[in-house]
């Protein structure tokens, strides 16, 4: 693999790539330590120290900010208002007529929905950075934190309308970093900022968790730590690879004197059909009551439960919820993602069919059933994999920021892989051997 990384510097256009890859990450991560106007920083660092480990509410758009959430950076949003976007367009493209005719025309199209996403991004950004500034100027961003009022000494109109702007425009520049890695750089822009901000936020837990233990000065847990990890990650990779393939037979047709089709293919479906996003849905529908407590008046009943209940992630009612709810999420994004109907049309106007099949209808049963047997062990292996950290919490007393489990591992080892393979086929088109042998 090493000599792969050196033939890959050896090649010019792909050596500008990474190059200008590793430039994109470098002022990326230089954005997300620049605190903005109007923040008491010295109040920050006090309160991001007392409340490590205990990021509450805010410890995943925390995770997709690289640690820029608390730091209150210009970067503070990161990625996060891109991806809820992303997501909500996704969906109302199966639900909107005018959407589903844009996907349709192809690049035109795309090109369109992906200008409404940055729109879309924008109007989140807006929203959230309000809701950051205001949670901050209360001081119920650090719950706890005696440093945590003063965060935000002046608290003018003017100061927290430069602070919302300023947030607004660094999810604009992240956003614009990650079409930049896209255009000029390797793999998904979008995915590797992801990748990156994940990363960031490893050391820092791992050095929490050594500091948080008792045996052996901690080294017995950060041990046991890390070979978790490695479990995991082998685990993630042998699934996330997995994936059923269902042959497919297009009958041979002879147009003039030629020959034309008679090739044997598969429709591959993966195990994890929808991927991470199961994951991000249930825990942004899970913040919702509890965000909305934390900010509602009074001492009502619905309060108290959400309370007691939503806002502990080792709670069993909300253990419950969230397995229950990927799992769902995962039926429902498959559902919306591959039409098998659409699929079966396609392969009967091209002559295709599935040996023992008939096509038409009973092709999209079949696509349908076996879409449905596979999806069951992907959205339990997700949901599983989503709990690693609340079981290390209960098990040995890991932080809640354990790095290895839910949603950063899966985004971790599925951009890892991605980035990999686009970078091995560019190497194979070079007459090379390729990243993995």
């Amino acid at each position: 693999m090493l000599t792969a990384f050196a033939r890959a510097f050896k090649t010019p256009d792909l050596r500008k790539k990474l190059l200008f890859t590793l430039g994109i990450i470098v002022v990326y991560r230089v954005g997300t330590h620049i605190p903005i106007p109007g923040v008491n920083y010295k109040a920050v660092q006090t309160c991001v120290t007392e409340a490590s480990g205990n990021q509450g509410l805010f410890g995943l758009v925390n995770m997709f900010s690289g640690g820029a959430l608390l730091q209150i950076t210009i970067f503070a949003l990161g990625i996060m208002p891109y991806i809820t976007a992303s997501i909500i367009l996704q969906l109302l493209t199966v639900v909107i007529p005018r959407l589903e005719a844009l996907k349709k025309e192809g690049q035109s199209g795309t090109a369109k929905i992906t200008q409404y996403t940055r729109y879309l991004t924008v109007a989140l950004a807006i929203l959230q950075g309000t809701g950051l500034v205001a949670t901050a100027r209360t001081g119920a961003l650090f719950s706890g934190c005696t440093a945590a009022p003063s965060i935000v000494p002046d608290q003018s109109i003017f100061i927290t309308i430069t602070m919302v702007i300023c947030m607004t425009a660094g999810t604009c520049v992240v956003m614009w970093l990650g079409e930049l890695i896209t255009d000029r750089g390797i793999g998904n822009g979008m995915s590797i900022l992801m990748f990156i901000s994940i990363a960031a936020t490893f050391p820092s837990a791992l050095w929490a968790i050594k500091k948080q233990g008792t045996l052996a000065d901690g080294w017995i847990e950060f041990g046991t730590v890390i070979l978790v990890g490695l479990v995991m990650v082998g685990l993630v990779v042998f699934v996330e690879q997995a994936q059923r393939r269902i042959p497919v037979q297009y009958a041979k047709r002879m147009i003039g004197r030629r020959s034309y089709g008679g090739t044997s293919t598969y429709i591959p479906l993966k195990v994890n059909q929808a991927g991470v996003i199961p994951v991000i849905f249930a825990s942004s529908l899970l913040y919702i009551p509890a965000l909305v407590a934390q900010f509602a008046g009074g001492d009502s009943g619905w309060k108290r439960w959400v309370t007691a209940n939503l806002t502990k992630g080792d709670h069993p009612v909300y253990i419950t919820l969230y397995f229950l709810l990927i799992v769902f999420f995962a039926f429902f994004y498959v559902a919306i993602s591959f039409n098998p109907e659409e699929v079966a049309d396609n392969m009967k106007k091209y002559g295709g069919f599935i040996p023992g099949i008939r096509a038409g209808r009973p092709t999209a049963e079949y696509l349908s059933y076996v879409l449905n047997r596979i999806t069951w062990p992907g959205s339990l292996y997700l949901g599983l994999i989503a709990l690693v950290p609340t079981m290390a919490l209960a098990g040995f007393g890991a932080s809640q920021n354990f790095p290895f489990g839910g949603t950063s591992i899966l985004i971790i080892v599925g951009v890892g892989l991605e980035t990999v393979k686009q970078i091995e086929s560019q190497l194979q088109q070079r007459n090379y051997e390729g990243f993995l042998r």
